[in-house]
């Protein structure tokens, strides 16, 4: 993931050891691990280029990150829902399933409509 976040310029190019080895500053590894802790609450590439953006702003409004955390939160309780309307449908069509021998099978016909 580096190589990708260095190639769509979320973090700069590391410098390089004479072994040819990417040689990270503490700043690097510091914005590398908020890049990580943005991921894995579940913010997108361009939101946290907007973040790392507010982050390095030191006259911010904190009413700016705070958006950008509420629409993520909105956008994650839809997929939320939608994610347990799928789970519901499939626990559905299992219930009207026997699951034995026999080739009939509800999940397979519920899968063709």
């Amino acid at each position: 993931m580096i190589r990708h976040y260095e190639k769509i310029a979320l973090i700069p190019p590391a410098a390089r050891r004479d072994s040819g080895y990417r040689d990270y500053s503490d700043a690097d590894i510091h914005r590398l691990r908020f890049i990580a802790n943005a991921r894995d609450i579940g913010f997108g590439i361009e939101e946290i280029r907007a973040l790392l953006a507010l982050w390095a702003d030191n006259q911010r409004a904190s009413s700016e990150v705070k958006a950008l955390a509420v629409a993520r939160a909105d956008e994650l309780g839809r997929k939320a829902r939608a994610l347990e309307k799928m789970r519901r449908a499939l626990l559905d069509l299992a219930k009207r399933c026997q699951g034995g021998d026999r080739p009939d099978c509800p999940i397979l016909e519920g899968l063709e409509d």
